[in-house]
């Protein structure tokens, strides 16, 4: 299905650098409310006004913007919807927009809300089934007409698309919604899923297939960015998940706008991987994807990428919709770069754009600079789900054990970061969708009983190492802050195929090829990193590997050995995946490189991994060190106001475990 462009539901970005004389079009679309279906949303009417924000931003006319939302009142000012987000209103304005636009102007079609799959009637699906968007008026399946009614397919997309492409105006398409069929509810875990199962819309599954017929190519220029894997579902989420009745927002909305945001100059490619970083930190699993001619070209219109946010009346001018959080610390200054501190201050009263400052900014304050990310919560556990029969009074007592001595806090439905589903006599740590086995059997990690451990002691174990890796990896994202799309270490990564023997162990592995693990890497199987120092400044790299039970081990650098990079230098990091490793688990390597400063004290973070980090930090550590563990620290309860945060750089890479090959033979 990947194969042809526009034919997916689960689409985000298409888009090319217009020319001088070119213009930029939009027709966003938001639907939140449905007339027939009891499927509403509460992000798509944010979502809109979010996107249309971030596309006046980059210098789009706002009466170039045609909005239709069940939520005009969020707009931003100079644009208006009168007209609600109907079937026939949602062409109307793809075909006026087009009618409107020459070659070399940019089309931008955004669309928030539920999406499904349709029995295909082009006989263009090689699956069988349609990609559907759910307008305001869509009801349910007509067999008068075989259709989902008010429904838009995928494939009347297409045709749109591809009457302006072969006119040579350039498409952008932009749809935070997906077809994966796994329910539209969230169940007991986190955020609201953005897709309405088959079955409720009253699909029959008997509808007899049409014959597959070749499909031609999309003509033109365009990028598509998936905001999800076509086996994946889209998600919206509180921006606060402490106040669930406040403002929503989709997640891969909310993630593009702020890489679009953050770098003047990045290309489309760029962009999406600033975005699947961010939303690689949240709850669950929803990893963007993109294709397209364009991928690689400069996005269009500008930005004005600062670390520093405007201070008006005693507030900072930003908040929820551009990361910031309570109990954040920010130093002061009244100039938008360089010039003197003039105090710190702590965030508080964090809403969606707007955070007040305490103590008060003094006279001359103009600009905030965040220096230390807000403290992280505990780790919020959710409710146990039971999906069989068996008798686990032993694992829902550790379970509460587990919250009595504080590793983790009770988490109502929608805000857990970790769901516990009692399954097949063990307990499942699913992500906060409570999904188990997204990426196949196996593909959730489960807690096992070691030798000598009971219930309650293996669960301490398991939440403990769960709840400090989630800490690590969202305290290294934050200390990375606003970072561009373009990073300040280099990674490329070859894989030599590997040989499980019958007998165990790893056999010699095959020759080495360039490799994205991402798509699936078998036991014994070799990866090879090669880092490069990208800066004008030594930086000192430490390599991490995150398993599947969320044990942190360090890959890089080797005992005794040391860790700095001078500018240009590149550094080779090996492993090696086990051969006992479960298929379809999710691991991860996590790069975290620091800008060396003048003291010549080297960062060398190994001592945070999972199997020393108990131990504390060793006097003599370096301030970075020292710095970062006071924030894996839950139970600090305050920090001191620092000058700055450690200048660092984040990276992540998943792996994605395959099934071994089958020996010859």
């Amino acid at each position: 299905m990947r194969s042809l462009p526009l034919t997916l539901l689960c689409f985000a970005f298409a888009a090319a650098a217009p020319s001088a004389q070119a213009e930029v079009r939009a027709v966003l679309v938001g639907v939140g409310d449905y007339l027939h279906l009891d499927a509403d949303l509460k992000g798509p009417g944010p979502d809109v006004a979010l996107m249309a924000d971030t596309l006046m931003a980059r210098g789009v006319a706002a009466e170039k913007i045609t909005a239709l939302t069940t939520d005009a009142g969020l707009l931003p000012l100079g644009i208006s919807s009168a007209t609600p987000p109907t079937r026939a209103a949602i062409l109307d304005a793809l075909t006026r927009v087009g009618a409107a636009s020459v070659p070399g102007d940019t089309v931008v079609f955004y669309f928030s809300g539920h999406g499904s799959q349709a029995p295909d009637l082009g006989g263009d699906e090689p699956g069988g089934q349609d990609e559907i968007l759910l307008a305001m008026d869509a009801t349910g399946w007509k067999g008068s007409i075989g259709e989902v009614e008010n429904a838009i397919r995928d494939d009347e997309l297409q045709d749109w698309a591809r009457g302006l492409l072969a006119r040579g105006v350039q498409v952008v398409g932009i749809i935070d919604a997906c077809h994966a069929g796994t329910g539209f509810r969230a169940g007991p875990g986190a955020g609201t899923a953005r897709v309405v199962a088959p079955a409720t819309l009253g699909i029959p599954d008997d509808v007899p297939p049409v014959a597959l017929l070749p499909a031609a190519p999309l003509p033109g220029q365009f990028v598509f960015l998936y905001s999800s894997q076509a086996d994946q579902r889209s998600f919206e989420f509180p921006l606060d998940p402490a106040k669930p009745e406040g403002r929503w927002q989709g997640a891969f909305t909310l993630a593009l706008s702020r890489a679009l945001r953050a770098d003047a100059g990045a290309s489309w490619a760029q962009v999406l991987e600033t975005a699947r970083a961010a939303m690689l930190r949240g709850a669950v699993r929803q990893d963007p994807d993109g294709e397209g001619p364009l991928l690689q070209a400069a996005v269009f219109g500008t930005a004005a990428p600062t670390d520093r946010y405007p201070v008006r009346d005693g507030r900072v001018q930003a908040g929820l919709l551009a990361g910031l959080a309570k109990g954040a610390e920010v130093t002061l200054f009244a100039r938008a770069s360089g010039g003197d501190a003039l105090a710190q201050a702590r965030l508080t009263g964090v809403g969606a754009a707007e955070a007040r400052l305490d103590p008060p900014p003094p006279a001359g304050a103009a600009w905030a600079e965040v220096t230390m990310p807000a403290p992280l919560p505990p780790l919020r556990l959710g409710d146990p789900v039971r999906v069989d029969g068996t008798d686990y009074a032993r694992w829902t007592a550790a379970l509460d054990a587990a919250i009595a001595g504080g590793l983790a806090v009770h988490a109502g439905p929608g805000l857990a970061d970790l769901v516990p589903v009692l399954t097949g006599g063990t307990v499942a740590l699913a992500a906060g969708d409570g999904v188990v086995d997204p990426d196949g059997a196996g593909s959730t990690p489960r807690i096992r009983l070691r030798d000598g451990e009971s219930e309650a002691t293996a669960t301490a174990r398991a939440i403990e190492t769960a709840a400090y890796a989630l800490r690590f990896r969202a305290v290294m994202a934050g200390l990375a802050g606003r970072a561009g799309a373009r990073p300040a270490i280099g990674m490329t990564i070859m894989r030599k195929p590997g040989v499980v023997l019958a007998q165990g162990g790893c056999g010699t592995a095959g020759p080495a090829a360039p490799d994205d693990p991402a798509k699936g890497a078998a036991p014994c199987d070799e990866l090879w990193l090669t880092l490069g120092n990208r800066l004008g400044k030594d930086q000192d790299v430490t390599v991490f590997y995150m398993a599947q039970d969320f044990t942190l081990d360090v890959l890089w650098p080797t005992r005794g050995l040391s860790n700095r990079l001078l500018p240009g230098d590149s550094a080779r990091v090996g492993l090696q995946i086990s051969p006992g490793t479960t298929p379809n688990a999710i691991e991860e390597i996590l790069v975290v490189a620091v800008l060396a400063d003048d003291t010549g004290a080297r960062a060398d973070l190994a001592g945070l991994a999972t199997p020393d980090r108990l131990r504390g930090t060793p006097p003599g550590a370096d301030p970075v060190t020292r710095a970062i563990e006071a924030l894996l620290d839950p139970d600090q309860a305050s920090r001191g106001f620092t000058a700055a945060r450690p200048p660092l750089a984040f990276l992540r890479q998943t792996v994605r475990i395959v099934a071994p090959a089958p020996l010859p033979d």
